[in-house]
């Protein structure tokens, strides 16, 4: 891995980064979807890992049914 590959970043980062909340950041993470680690009281999750997750669509999700 590269030295890039360890970089941490905060969740506030990582959601302006996917264009998110910080909340679907955290469920990602709740999901087992995105790695995280706890330091100085801060969640951090791994900038690489951030980036590899395809970009959303835009707008609301359709309805089943």
């Amino acid at each position: 891995m590269k030295e890039r590959d360890h970089e941490l970043i905060t969740v506030s980062q990582a959601a302006r980064l996917r264009g998110v909340t910080p909340q679907a950041i955290y469920e990602l993470i709740e999901r087992g979807r995105l790695r995280s680690v706890e330091r100085y009281g801060l969640t951090l999750v791994f900038k690489s890992e951030v980036e590899r997750f395809a970009p959303l669509p835009p707008g609301r999700k359709a309805k089943k049914g």
